[in-house]
This record gives structure tokens, C-alpha cells and sequence, in this order.
């Protein structure tokens, strides 16, 4: 295989290649951006006294936007108010979604992120570095992830859930004995990874327990005829793909949560044992690292 070594370029004082180059690339296919299948609402959206929106995506199959501001050379003040001040607009006018602000900039400085990591928490906010590559006769963009949203704790996480226990009766009632005999199945499946796990039931979902503490890196949901499983896991391109050729039915990935999604019946559950335990032991691992 030949060898071509790369020569990064900056955009910013290029001739040519310029935001709005940018701007129709991802446009194009959002997907280099490497959050996910996303796709194109709209493009230089305008905000109401506040100027356009560079580009504004969203998860097909899921009611999740993504504001996104893209800016060559180093980010600034200005840049990190219109970012935040255009996901609030867009979230006050569109409250039946989910939105996420996005921040894409050449050079993030430990000082910006330092600023950024303030609203974490409590603005859904993605920094992304871009690097413009020139390799040979071709142009490449790089985005790299340098600050991820805050994941939000499951309820079972925090120091009130015990105030929320419930009994293996209470799901019966909620779901069915069938569907919660799928979660015995999922507990064996697990204690493949951990012979110590035991089953939680709590009011919103059935959970993990190790040592007789939560430990949810996988929690579930019996319902009349099936069980949603939520793995907390990482998204990767390679997982995407994985769960589609499994064919097995997803239900999306939440980002909120950090979490696959899956709806089994009794026979999926069997049919797609060994995904459903892959996926597990990388949760397991992603959790305990």
C-alpha cells in the first residue's frame, strides 16, 4: 500500500477554501462530522435579531437537533455567545425536540474549553477541532472531538434511588411474567461478564446490582410484549454497523444517556444472544475502565 504524508493547511488564510466551502461540505453529508446518520434541516437558518444559523442537522429517527457554528482559525468570545444564543432560540421555538449546540472551530485553545466546560451540564454542547488536510492532489477535513455533552446519571445513579425501589410484582403488573422472565434471560447473559450481578428493580426500569450497589451499565424495560434494553455504550461507527447487520430493532442511540437502545420479544432475545452479550461486555468494560 502506498504512503502519502499529509501537510495540514489553515484555512483561515487559504485563497480559496473558505467557511462557506465548509459549510456546503457538511451540508452535503453531515455525517464527516462523526456524530452520527444525521441530516440536513437547514442551511444559514435565520435567527430572529441574531443573525443565520450555519447549519442546522438532525438524527432521523429521533426528534434531535444540532445547531451548529463553524468558525476558521481560532474560536472566540463572540463565536461561543452566537452558538449558545442560536441553540436557545432554536429550543425555545422548537421545544418538541431535543437540541444540542455545536461548536466547530480550526484551533480550540485549553482556555476556550476551560470557559466551555463551565455550561456543561447544563448546555447540551459539542466542541469540535477541524484540521484541513492536503494530502497529495486532494483536500481532506478532520473533525476531532475535543469536548463531548455531559452524560446524564440514570436515576439508579444517584443517591436518591432508593427512595424509588420496587419489587419484581410491580413489573409483572407493568409488563407481563413473560417479558420480565426476559430480563432473568439478559441476567444470565450478563453474569457472563460478571458472575456477581444480581437484578434491581426500581420504579422506572429493572437495573444491575453488584455488591448490592447499582451498577448500571445496562438497564431494561419489560413491556406488554417486548423488553427495551438500553446498553451504555460509547457510539461508534463500528457498533452502528454491527447492530444494523444484526438486524435487530433499534431504536436509536440516546445520546442523552449514552446509551443503544434495543426491543426484543422472546425469540430476538435468543436469535441475537451472542450481540446482545457483545454489546454487554463492552458496556461492562467501558463502565469499569
Amino acid at each position: 500500500m502506498e504512503f502519502k504524508p499529509s501537510e495540514r493547511i489553515s484555512l483561515k488564510l487559504h485563497p480559496e477554501l473558505n467557511e462557506k466551502w465548509v459549510q456546503s461540505l457538511v451540508a452535503s453529508d453531515p455525517r464527516i462530522l462523526g456524530l452520527g446518520d444525521l441530516v440536513l434541516r437547514d442551511k444559514e437558518r435565520v435567527q430572529p435579531r441574531a443573525g443565520r444559523l450555519d447549519l442546522l442537522l438532525q438524527e432521523p429517527e429521533s426528534k434531535r437537533r444540532y445547531e451548529v457554528e463553524i468558525q476558521l482559525g481560532a474560536t472566540d468570545e463572540a463565536h461561543i455567545i452566537r452558538t449558545i444564543e442560536y441553540w436557545d432560540i432554536e429550543r425555545k421555538r422548537y421545544p418538541q425536540y431535543e437540541h444540542c449546540a455545536v461548536l466547530i472551530a480550526e484551533d480550540i485553545t485549553s482556555r476556550f474549553l476551560n470557559v466551555v466546560s463551565l455550561f456543561n451540564g447544563t448546555i447540551p454542547l459539542i466542541a469540535l477541532q477541524m484540521q484541513a488536510l492536503r494530502v497529495g492532489q486532494f483536500t481532506t477535513l478532520v473533525f476531532t472531538k475535543v469536548m463531548d455533552e455531559l452524560s446524564r446519571g440514570l436515576v439508579d445513579d444517584d443517591e436518591d434511588a432508593e427512595s424509588a425501589p420496587t419489587d419484581r410484582a410491580y413489573w409483572e403488573n407493568k409488563g407481563t411474567k413473560a417479558t420480565v422472565q426476559m430480563a432473568d434471560q439478559i441476567l444470565t447473559i450478563a453474569r457472563e461478564v460478571d458472575p456477581s450481578l444480581e437484578l434491581k428493580y426500581n420504579k422506572f426500569y429493572i437495573g444491575f446490582a453488584r455488591g448490592g450497589q447499582p451498577f448500571n451499565f445496562v438497564v431494561f424495560k419489560p413491556q406488554k410484549s417486548v423488553i427495551r434494553i438500553e446498553i451504555r455504550l460509547p457510539r461508534t461507527d463500528e457498533t452502528d454497523a454491527r447492530v444494523e447487520q444484526a438486524g435487530v430493532e433499534a431504536l436509536g442511540y440516546d445520546v442523552r444517556y449514552g446509551a443503544y437502545k434495543l426491543s426484543l420479544t422472546g425469540s430476538d432475545l435468543s436469535k441475537h444472544r451472542e450481540l446482545v452479550l457483545e454489546l454487554m461486555r463492552a458496556a461492562y468494560q467501558s463502565r469499569t475502565l
